[in-house]
């Protein structure tokens, strides 16, 4: 568990963090940066595809590794060939390199999302209870050094290979994503020497055939996805000059139409999922039984207003830190900071400063309960972005750079410890692996959408304006966690 951990923390900063300060160096807009956030949504949608790969059997591979293992490699494999399309890209090429580099890095954030899905579900098959928490223990470490050889490692190695803000080279991203590839290779081994669970006693409900009408669902409602929004375009870049007339803000123009692509999108997806359920291309049991019953259930057990309500603290819960979290990289090499101090200080000081958050959220949650830490992570993790503010005046300087990752880091990780505790209490036994699968998922997804429009709010009104609104947005939470209390504790 140690080893998959660490293979599965590696993917997530190629995506946010070092893809960020690669593609500042190569002098692409901050706007365009943070609109790689979005290529991580593959682990807010990974709820969608989770019952697929939980039973499907791969050709060949399931006979020879078996189930688990055979999608956990697949799944590797997968972030590997992402990882090197990557690194053949240069981003200071052109629009089009930025597309190929865009759909890189949506295929690493899907591919990781499998890997995560099995690897949760291997954990769970593998032992009994009474071992799952030291299980979860190692893999969570193993899942930290990953994102500190992602993280850390990653800057040290463009660092070292020869590329600064000033002096932009391609060939060190390029080695240092190779390399990163390279170290994947922990997970690939690891999955060819364990053993397979053993899940004989798994009762399978549904034919292979059901299962590979539902992958073709899938298929189907991706490239609805796809082409709505692509087909969209023409249509919203015609609202675009009337919108920003009306509201005289280019930006705001911008983002409505964005919003609007996305909800079109959706939409189309929708559609064709409903058509092809009413012509009985899949099975219609199997899709009440997999996603319509689990969430029948959550709704009747709170009713509807206070469904919503637990709903909405999800989704918003994290939307301060993330949002800033987009940024954050990229605001400490502008304020001078090099990749060597931001490796130092943000990815190897401020990791353990988080996991210590961890351990304290967690200790302080079972004293004073799971409400009373919730409330604080929300309240602190708001006014700890007004230290960033300090930052931005003060410009390079090391103390406030420690002070600054401490108290925040702390503070992440003690409401990431109340919070994870929070929505296990939501989960009914029945439908743990669906229920919390979309809980998970819906905590990212509307701050990593909001993520992505960070950049062009610090174009605009510049850093201090930003950390002010970072920590406006993130005092309703407060309100939304003081209405759920009767429901936590």
């Amino acid at each position: 568990m140690l080893f998959l951990g660490f293979s599965a923390g590696v993917p997530i900063l190629l995506i946010f963090s070092t893809l960020g300060l690669w593609l500042n160096e190569a002098g692409v807009a901050k706007s365009s940066i943070t609109f790689f956030s979005w290529a991580a949504l593959g682990y807010s949608f990974k709820f969608v595809w989770a019952p697929l790969v939980d039973r499907l059997p791969l050709p060949i591979l399931t006979k020879l590794l078996g189930r688990r293992r055979a999608w956990m490699l697949v799944s590797q494999l997968a972030i590997i060939g992402a990882i090197l399309l990557m690194s053949s890209v240069d981003p200071q090429a052109g629009l089009d390199s930025l597309e190929l580099m865009a759909i890189g890095a949506v295929l690493l954030g899907f591919s990781s999302a499998t890997q995560d899905i099995v690897i949760d579900a291997y954990r769970i098959e593998s032992a009994n209870k009474d071992m799952q928490s030291m299980l979860s223990a190692t893999y969570i470490a193993g899942y930290r050094i990953g994102m500190l050889a992602a993280g850390a490692g990653g800057l040290f190695l463009a660092s070292y290979f020869g590329s600064t803000k000033a002096l932009y080279s391609v060939e060190a991203w390029s080695t240092t994503y190779l390399m990163m590839a390279l170290v994947m290779m922990v997970g690939v081994i690891t999955t060819l020497v364990i053993k397979e669970p053993d899940s004989s006693n798994r009762s399978i409900d549904y034919t292979t055939l059901d299962y590979a009408r539902f992958f073709a669902l899938f298929l189907t409602i991706v490239a609805a996805f796809i082409t709505t929004f692509i087909v969209s375009a023409d249509l919203v870049k015609a609202l675009k000059p009337v919108l920003t007339d009306f509201f005289a803000n280019k930006h705001l123009s911008g983002f409505l139409i964005g919003t609007l692509r996305m909800m079109l999108a959706i939409t189309g997806a929708y559609v064709a999922a409903r058509l092809l359920i009413t012509l009985n291309v899949v099975n219609r049991t199997m899709v009440d039984d997999t996603y319509i019953a689990p969430v029948k259930d959550f709704f009747n057990r709170y009713g509807l207003s206070v469904a919503i309500l637990l709903l909405a603290v999800i989704g918003l819960y994290r939307v301060s830190d993330i949002v800033l979290g987009v940024v954050a990289n990229i605001f400490y090499q502008d304020m001078g900071f090099t990749k060597v101090e931001i490796a130092t200080v943000s990815k190897t000081f401020g990791l353990f400063m988080t996991i210590a958050g961890g351990f304290l959220g967690g200790i302080m949650a079972i004293r004073f309960g799971v409400f009373r830490v919730l409330f604080l992570g929300a309240l602190l993790s708001a006014l700890t972005n007004l230290l960033f503010i300090i930052l931005a005046n003060v410009g390079h300087d090391m103390m406030w750079l420690y002070i600054t990752i401490t108290m925040d880091n702390l503070s992440a990780g003690l409401a990431g410890a109340a919070f994870i505790a929070f929505l296990s209490s939501l989960t009914n036994i029945k439908f743990t692996a669906v229920q919390y699968a979309v809980f998970s998922s819906l905590m990212t997804l509307l701050p990593k959408i909001f993520g992505g429009y960070s950049g062009t709010i610090v174009e605009v009104f510049g850093y201090g304006e930003f950390f002010i609104l970072t920590t406006l947005i993130g005092l309703p939470i407060l309100y939304l966690v003081y209405k759920v209390k009767p429901y936590i504790d």
